[in-house]
């Protein structure tokens, strides 16, 4: 049988898009990237855990926030280049701005709208320093 790692096409750099879906809304919370060890280890703990390109390290989603996806699905796309994590995100924000999704941001008559409320302050959810993903 078949390494299922095997079969999806990685990037260059030997990554796959992720995107996050909650399982009851079936909103896109959150795109992030995965590497082969972050997917193999979102499985084996069934919660999100991505790539961090800017830190160069795994990055286990809500490590600091407290706020983890606990994985109640995987899916691949037909083109073997895009995973969909269906989710239960905890505490029901997925973006580092304290906002349920990262996708706040609506286009409208020329310009980006903000159309979802702050739920959190980031500022009470990282610690000072933190670098937000």
């Amino acid at each position: 049988m078949k390494d299922w790692l095997e079969e999806i096409n990685w990037n260059s750099d030997g990554l796959v898009p992720a995107i996050a879906q909650d399982y009851q809304s079936g909103r896109v919370l959150m795109m992030a990237w995965m590497n082969r060890e972050s997917l193999a280890l979102t499985v084996a703990e069934n919660r999100a855990i991505y790539w961090s390109r800017s830190r160069r390290k795994l990055w286990r989603k809500g490590e600091d926030s407290g706020h983890v996806q606990k994985l109640h699905e995987l899916r691949l796309d037909c083109d073997a280049d895009v995973v969909i994590l269906i989710v239960e995100q905890l505490g029901g924000i997925a973006c580092h701005t304290g906002r349920e999704s990262c996708f706040y941001r609506r286009f409208e008559e020329g310009a980006w709208k903000t159309i979802d409320p702050v739920l959190k302050d980031p500022d009470a959810i990282y610690t000072p320093g933190h670098s937000h993903e």
